[in-house]
């Protein structure tokens, strides 16, 4: 890329820069590495520091990464908005694929649709019967941007529902903890987004998951129908992850230790017993297979947006 090379901001630490918000799913996945990474990085390593950098739908922050330079010290949480979404449907987006040195993909994470617990709706169809109601005014769904998972998993449920493409009002936020967080305080009506966005809210009995995405229901909440059992079974594929990135050029040697970091973190149960409790699934990479992983998301998000005459 052709701006100038971003500086790391703190001397003696290395930065993992998460585009969202704090509370959500990225920011939760990213600490949740962060965490485990000191303990699998050996004796003298420098210590891994989360950086939240919200802002532009997760272009800010990945943005800056693709700027940084490959030494090692800036690393990137990368989601499937701003690393496959937006590639996928803004031309606009100054990074690609190509932008970064791909290290190992982290974990997949289900979309849910979910309301309030105090909300009218028992279940999905109760909710698209009032998304179909002209009559009533129109509901509002919480996003984190236009081209999130947030946004784009809501809108394919409109097209398959019948509904059109705006059947609701969005409230944009700059991330799935802000998204819930808007919805819980009455802003928003209901909400798509990454189950780790509502794990701790749906236990705490604040928010009622109607539906999350998949052919089967989850073990971690079997009394919720999979998107398929209520009706929607083209929304089984729409999932959240996490990777890891550095910038385009990193040394071969850093590279393959951060990716022994990965494998080792991946195979410690401590870290996979935190990840499936937030609803995740671990599913660990080298750098290769993460970048397969992006680039055939970027694929299935193009030929999304085209099918929603979005892109």
């Amino acid at each position: 890329m052709s701006s100038p090379r971003a500086q790391t901001a703190t001397p003696g630490s290395v930065r993992l820069v998460t585009p969202f918000s704090e509370g959500g799913a990225a920011d939760i996945a990213a600490r949740r590495f962060a965490r485990h990474a000191v303990r699998h990085r050996g004796a003298g390593a420098l210590p891994l520091r989360v950086e939240n950098m919200p802002g532009a739908s997760g272009a800010l922050g990945t943005a800056a990464v693709a700027r940084a330079a490959p030494d090692g010290e800036t690393l990137l949480l990368a989601r499937v908005a701003s690393s496959a979404i937006l590639p996928a449907t803004d031309p606009r987006t100054a990074y690609g694929v190509d932008d970064f040195t791909w290290l190992g993909l982290l974990d997949a994470n289900p979309f849910v649709i979910a309301v309030p617990v105090g909300a009218p709706f028992a279940d999905l169809p109760a909710l698209l019967a009032r998304l179909h109601d002209a009559v009533q005014p129109p509901l509002r769904f919480a996003t984190s941007g236009p081209a999130t998972i947030l946004d784009l998993g809501i809108r394919k449920m409109f097209v398959l529902a019948g509904l059109p493409i705006d059947a609701a009002e969005a409230v944009a936020t700059s991330g799935g903890g802000e998204a819930l967080a808007a919805m819980l305080a009455g802003e928003a009506d209901f909400l798509g987004s990454n189950l780790g966005d509502m794990m701790e809210a749906i236990r705490a009995r604040r928010v009622r998951p109607l539906a999350i995405g998949g052919n089967a229901r989850l073990p971690l909440l079997p009394q919720v129908p999979s998107t398929a059992e209520a009706g929607l079974p083209d929304m089984a594929h729409l999932s959240g992850w996490s990777a890891i990135a550095a910038p385009a050029g990193l040394p071969d040697a850093l590279a393959r230790q951060w990716e022994g970091v990965i494998q080792r973190i991946g195979a410690d149960p401590r870290w996979v017993r935190e990840t499936e409790a937030e609803g995740s699934r671990p599913i660990i990479t080298d750098g290769a297979g993460a970048r397969a992983h992006v680039l055939a998301q970027i694929t299935l998000y193009r030929d999304i947006a085209r099918r929603l005459g979005l892109g």
